[in-house]
């Protein structure tokens, strides 16, 4: 009996474009999981849109010389289309700055207002005396006062993934002049998360403790534990859903308290393209409610949206909140700003129709219970060991060999062996043992089962050996052939939720189209006969389904996050602010000439010091410098170099220094010299 679901992926900020992380921490999965329910039978409405609001866009708008809006639009659009360009089949995808969701939100404002469920108050807030404004969540920055990261926002941690009040952080600074703010007073609305606590109790801490994930629960227990307090709904900003009654001028509301809305106002949006009501998809009993988010958002969707929710009255809460931890990128967090990322136009530009690739590598590799790493490497070896050698393998065999000996034609089997008859009822046990990970959210484990109905399609061909049999038993050869072709058709069905083009791709190449009805989920169980005796496949050579990805693709990829990293490190760089002015006089005292290394060695029991003999033009003398851990000693034997020879002699370990070598560091960081190459400059040469 089919059902109705209402599922929803966690808005993404539009302040950038999307990267690897966020497909891997909510949209793959949530993408599975409402393909899966719709090859089901079931009524699904698959929500997201742009969140468009809060302080990270005004400070991209006001870097850049724009105004907030054109930020908003110019990220919507690049959003959109990565999630269709890699197949995220959302029923609508809308934005908080549509009218709709201002209405929708401005009228659960007004609601929770009426009904006297929030507690207005004064109280003191940062502010910026020379920005002249309260300073919002991301215009503070300071110390985590849990984790003692150095770079908290004012409402999160980036680091430790706790959330906050600014005014919890240690040592906070405004991110717009750098000062430290003050606090001052002003009048906001807050929701009384407390009120609520009992509730929370008896709902998840009890009602779900066996049915949510360990990493969800855990967060909430810990913040109910901990005890709610009252949070504010409205924030002093001029971008965002204004405050609407009286005494709100100036005010909007907190971007978290809108952008749960916007779950709520693009379900309106898209019943009222499809003639449905939306009222069934949020406050009919009978809906199931589940929210994909990455750990991040568990507060927001487990707490305070569903109090706001009850508070209201008439909505339905979530059944689940399956969130993912964080997919950190080669050993390292995934950092937007650093630019420590795989984004999604970028891996499309080196990897064209090669969707369904980073698909499967990040839900083969997904952190649904702890943070996973991705890695290139990994990548490759999940595309070239098992998309190309188990799946495109076994379904590039079938294909050639029943062109090859039938022509394209389904032959018509004999007698089933033992085996025959044991792999075909294997294949009909798959749709559960598919069905059963995925409705457990366990999207890995679905994965690695798809890819096993692959594996028992190789065996059996190997097992069998058509290619063999065909010369000695035609009858054999064709039975064989026939059970192999609903394996690969039963691989059609079931791939679509993790393989969207693939999928199709193969349904094409089997001509699924031609069939009296497409095969559905169900029916891989029920059905004896996917592909009937006489049904005609896609004749000549096959279309690949995968290809081999070589080692130079891959390192064209490290090599790229090589230099993000280098460029990283030379953006951290901070120039040493100039020194005491000296006069023209203490200049002259300095006697810095042209010289030669002729000799380098190790100073024994040292990791930094080399001796080196240098010949200064006026003399041989013995200078040691601290650059062993940056060069070779046999690589600067020769070297030209700038030395400051009246430096006073100073004993280092015994052997008396006289001289300095100058150096200085590239842009990476690395010690350089700082020498005359010019073979015309001679040693003892004066530098003025």
């Amino acid at each position: 009996m089919s059902k109705r679901y209402t599922i929803t992926a966690a808005l993404p900020y539009t302040n950038g474009p999307i990267h690897i992380g966020h497909l891997a921490g909510v949209y793959v999965p949530a993408d599975i999981y409402s393909r899966y329910l719709r090859l089901t039978g079931n009524d699904v409405a698959f929500i997201c849109g742009s969140d468009e609001h809060g302080v990270p866009i005004t400070i991209k708008a006001k870097k850049e010389g724009v105004s907030p809006q054109d930020i908003v639009d110019k990220y919507h659009t690049i959003i959109k289309k990565s999630f269709e360009d890699f197949g995220i089949s959302f029923d609508n995808y809308s934005r908080t700055s549509a009218k709709i969701h201002h209405d929708t939100a401005s009228e659960f404002f007004m609601t929770l207002y009426d009904k006297n469920e929030f507690v207005e108050e004064v109280s003191e807030q940062l502010y910026d005396a020379e920005a002249s404004q309260f300073l919002a969540d991301r215009f503070v920055i300071g110390i985590c006062p849990k984790c003692g990261y150095e770079e908290a926002y004012g409402d999160q941690c980036e680091n430790c993934g706790t959330s906050h009040n600014a005014t919890d952080l240690i040592n906070p600074k405004s991110a717009i002049t750098g000062n430290v703010p003050t606090l001052k007073k002003t009048k906001h609305w807050f929701l009384p998360l407390n009120k609520h606590e009992d509730f929370l109790r008896e709902w998840i801490l009890k009602g779900h403790k066996k049915d949510w994930k360990p990493n969800v629960y855990g967060q909430v227990k810990s913040w109910v534990d901990d005890g709610l307090r009252p949070r504010a709904v409205t924030r002093d900003l001029d971008w965002g859903i204004p405050v609407p009654v009286e005494g709100g001028e100036g005010k909007v509301l907190y971007v978290w308290f809108d952008a749960p809305i916007g779950y709520i106002s693009a379900t309106k949006e898209w019943a009222a393209k499809e003639g449905k009501n939306w009222e069934d998809y949020w406050k009919d009993k009978n809906t199931t409610l589940v929210h994909f988010i990455g750990k991040d958002n568990i507060v927001f969707h487990c707490i305070i949206f569903p109090s706001m929710l009850r508070a209201e009255g008439s909505y339905i809460l979530p059944e689940n909140v399956p969130a993912n931890e964080f997919l950190n990128l080669e050993g390292n967090k995934l950092s937007t700003s650093k630019n420590w990322a795989v984004w999604l136009p970028d891996y499309l530009e080196d990897f064209p129709n090669q969707q369904d690739v980073l698909r499967y590598a990040l839900t083969a590799n997904a952190p649904e219970t702890k943070d996973n790493d991705f890695t290139w490497k990994d990548f490759q070896a999940r595309n070239n060991n098992e998309l190309v050698a188990v799946f495109g393998n076994f379904i590039n065999r079938v294909v050639v060999l029943t062109n090859k000996y039938y022509d394209g034609v389904i032959p018509q089997p004999s007698d089933y062996k033992k085996i025959d008859e044991d792999t075909l009822a294997t294949l009909k046990a798959y749709p559960a043992v598919v069905a059963s990970s995925l409705e457990r959210y366990r999207f890995r484990e679905a994965s690695q089962e798809l890819m096993n109905l692959a594996r028992l399609g190789n065996k059996y061909l190997a097992d069998e050996e058509p290619w063999k049999t065909i010369k000695t038993d035609e009858e054999r050869t064709k039975t064989v052939m026939f059970v192999a072709l609903q394996i690969a058709s039963a691989l059609g069905i079931l791939c679509e939720p993790f393989l969207p083009f693939t999928s199709e791709k193969l349904k094409r190449i089997l001509c699924h189209s031609n069939l009296d009805s497409e095969p559905k989920w169900d029916e891989v169980s029920n059905k004896d006969v996917f592909l009937p005796p006489g049904h005609v496949i896609t004749k000549g050579k096959p279309e690949l389904l995968f290809s081999k990805i070589e080692d130079a693709e891959i390192e064209k990829q490290i090599q790229k996050l090589e230099a993000n990293k280098k460029a990283n490190e030379a953006a951290k760089k901070i120039v040493e602010p100039q020194k005491e002015e000296i006069s023209f006089d203490d200049f002259t005292k300095l006697d810095i000439r042209v010289g030669t290394i002729l000799e380098a060695e190790k100073m024994p029991k040292t990791k930094k010091l080399l001796v080196l003999k240098v010949d200064t033009g006026i003399d041989t003398r013995t200078i040691v410098s601290g650059i062993a851990e940056s060069f070779k000693p046999e690589d600067i034997i020769g070297k030209r170099v700038t030395v400051l020879i009246n430096l006073a002699p100073r004993k280092l370990r015994g052997i008396e220094s006289q001289g300095m070598i100058l150096m200085t560091e590239d842009k990476t960081g690395n010690l350089v010299f700082v020498n005359p190459d010019i073979s015309e400059v001679s040693n003892g040469l004066k530098i003025s």
